[in-house]
């Protein structure tokens, strides 16, 4: 195996995560910001996701 065949493995294999990645990230926004802004009952999202972030250890205000 050349190096060459083993760059060009590792960007092809780099390209094919990127839209998953990418997917993960935006979808992840959506649901943070969808929480966090919530109209209606979004007191009860917001303090679901707000103690879930408490339990995880995770830094929130």
């Amino acid at each position: 195996m050349t190096s060459s065949t083993v760059i060009s493995t590792s960007r092809a294999d780099r390209e094919s995560r990127l839209p998953a990645a990418a997917s993960a990230l935006l979808l992840g926004l959506f649901i943070l910001y969808g929480v966090g802004f919530a109209l209606g009952q979004g007191d009860v999202l917001h303090n679901a996701a707000h103690d879930t972030r408490h339990t995880m250890v995770f830094p929130c205000h």
